[in-house]
């Protein structure tokens, strides 16, 4: 927002000001000034076995960074936030203080010096490498082996759990053990009695070329997920929580991108359990554009996808876009049964840092509200990380390929079926059309239209 653009640029001025006229004011340091901010904004990535690109636990690991540090939180590039001003507030908002900011700078400014070791606060405390307490930890019973070179299958791996009773889940952390080469990870429950997988083999890659998932038709129940930037997940929404029934299995659906080198990886999971009965069920819904169409060389491909909420009750509570290479930026958009519209989410997209977004108060959606999501690609050969811009894109689920996709965190009523919750409409029912674009927002009945 501009106020807030306004406030950094005279926040800096004015403390540049000050400081020169009184000649005396203490220049910020490191221990004192720096390392809170640090632990506070950065550490639940840069440290070891997360996923920023370097430590910066401590002054010796921090001081080389210092002019990069400046220059990436000036521009706003760290801590990272996709999601534009005045659409809707996050109780997740990562963005760093105006004040902070200010220190920052001017801590490297006066040449980064360490300070007074007495002047450190107390050292960030991790719990053995998790960001979550786990009351439960399950692992792939074996490491799967990743190919040095080429395209793999997702590796699909049916882990025997056997849940002894009915599970309500708060929090998920879903750790691969080689950051290296995971692209993202999609965990879900096999209910008991289901057939899905029934020909795998307990612990052993199941390999296929899509997500298993998306053909688990009933009792898919999503249950974690892993990508850069995403993090643990909780569901505690004011006492809502995920349900996993007594028998249960897990399914880890990974998606190994190699790097080069022949290694493996052997990733796990941790859950908190809820102390007491919820009040609502967390349920994770992904509606997706199956029908999009991208043409060669389009810098601003459009592709929209529609539900409609078939229920009462239901709050919205979660965004994350999903996007490939080519994604430039993602808006949802609720279109209610009174006719009004409203803004949820807006904001750019980074393939290689894919965030959630949890809303600061739950948005409810009566029965018939329509869930849009709108989509802008670039499939020019501008776009650096374009594979191929004389290609016409379809959907799929290679990095190659493209998705329009969201996942959206919604409460609904614990007796209510998930599957039931929405259902596609609108341009999400047409069919594909080789060489055509979209579907785009001309194929969608908007509100005050006839």
């Amino acid at each position: 927002m501009t106020f807030r653009r306004f406030s950094l640029s005279s926040f800096l001025v004015g403390m540049a000001g000050t400081a020169a006229m009184a000649g005396t004011s203490p220049s910020p340091t490191f221990n004192k000034d720096v390392l809170p901010i640090l632990q506070n904004n950065c550490l639940e990535c840069h440290r070891p076995g997360e996923a920023g690109p370097m430590s910066l636990l401590n002054y010796t690991e921090v001081r080389p960074w210092a002019k990069a540090i400046k220059k990436s939180v000036i521009e706003k590039k760290m801590p990272p936030w996709f999601a534009d001003d005045g659409y809707s507030h996050f109780r997740n908002d990562r963005r760093m203080s105006a004040a902070d900011i200010a220190t920052v700078v001017a801590w490297v400014d006066s040449g980064a010096p360490e300070g007074d070791a007495k002047d450190k606060p107390a050292p960030a405390k991790f719990n053995d490498g998790w960001n979550i307490k786990p009351d439960m930890i399950v692992q792939m019973p074996e490491p799967v082996h990743i190919q040095a070179k080429g395209a793999m299958k997702y590796q699909n791996i049916l882990v025997k759990v056997n849940f002894p009773e009915d599970t309500w889940v708060v929090a998920a952390e879903v750790r691969p053990s080689n950051l290296s080469v995971v692209h993202h990870i999609r965990l879900d429950v096999r209910e008991p009695g289901s057939n899905w997988m029934d020909d795998a083999i307990p612990g052993k890659p199941y390999p296929t070329d899509d997500e298993v998932s998306s053909r688990n038709g009933s009792g898919e129940n999503l249950l974690g997920k892993y990508n850069p930037g995403l993090g643990a997940q909780n569901f505690d929404m004011g006492g809502s929580a995920k349900f996993v029934p007594k028998g249960s299995d897990l399914v880890f659906s990974m998606h190994y991108t190699p790097n080069g080198t022949e290694t493996t990886d052997q990733t796990k999971v941790g859950f908190v359990f809820a102390k007491t009965k919820p009040n609502s069920r967390y349920i994770t819904l992904n509606p997706s554009a199956n029908n999009l169409v991208i043409p060669a060389g389009d810098p601003n491909a459009e592709v929209v996808e529609e539900v409609t909420v078939m229920q009462d009750n239901a709050r919205l509570v979660y965004v994350q876009p999903h996007m490939h290479l080519r994604g430039k930026d993602y808006e949802l958009r609720l279109l209610y049964p009174t006719g009004e519209s409203q803004i949820v989410y807006k904001g750019k997209f980074n393939f290689e840092w894919q965030q959630g977004f949890d809303l600061e108060k739950p948005i409810v959606m009566p029965k018939g509200t329509r869930i849009l999501g709108i989509s802008h690609f670039d499939n020019s050969a501008n776009n650096p990380f374009n594979p191929d811009a004389t290609l016409e894109v379809v959907n799929g689920e290679q990095t190659w390929e493209e998705m329009s996709a969201v996942f959206l965190g919604v409460l609904i009523p614990v007796d209510v079926d998930p599957l039931k919750v929405t259902k596609r409409t609108g341009p999400s029912l047409l069919t594909k059309v080789p060489g055509q674009a979209g579907p785009t927002l001309a194929s969608v009945q908007l509100p005050g239209q006839k």
